[in-house]
């Protein structure tokens, strides 16, 4: 049987995940422009290891916290970035294109989670 949470706690709990949201947002801006830059990078052909390693750590991370927020979305689909930039030495040209969509769909969701309620954003 699944318990309610007390009416009174709710906003109460809302409100300590959004303070939470906020003081995490800049950690989280920063993954998400550690992901566009090796994007950037990979797009042009000039992704280093480091940049990769950097990016494959930024994606597992960012998997870890979007969930917190209530953007489950974002969690999936920073784990599948995760997962493409651990995949093979060379990233073929489908995973390049792949990774450049679900990057600009992680930007995408955390503006609109700073910007409105989580529950548009979904």
């Amino acid at each position: 049987m699944k318990e309610r949470m007390d009416p009174i706690a709710q906003p109460a709990m809302a409100q300590a995940i959004e303070a939470m949201w906020v003081k995490f947002l800049p950690l989280m801006e920063e993954r998400l422009a550690i992901l566009e830059a090796a994007e950037t990078a990979l797009s042009s052909g000039l992704l280093t290891i480091e940049q990769r390693v950097a990016a494959n750590t930024a994606a597992h991370k960012l998997a870890g916290v979007l969930g917190t927020f209530g953007l489950t979305k974002g969690t999936i689909l920073a784990r599948e970035v995760e997962i493409l930039y651990s995949a093979e030495p060379e990233l073929d040209p489908a995973a390049a294109r792949e990774i450049k969509k679900i990057t600009a769909q992680l930007r995408e969701m955390i503006d609109c989670r700073k910007a409105a309620s989580h529950n548009d954003c979904v």
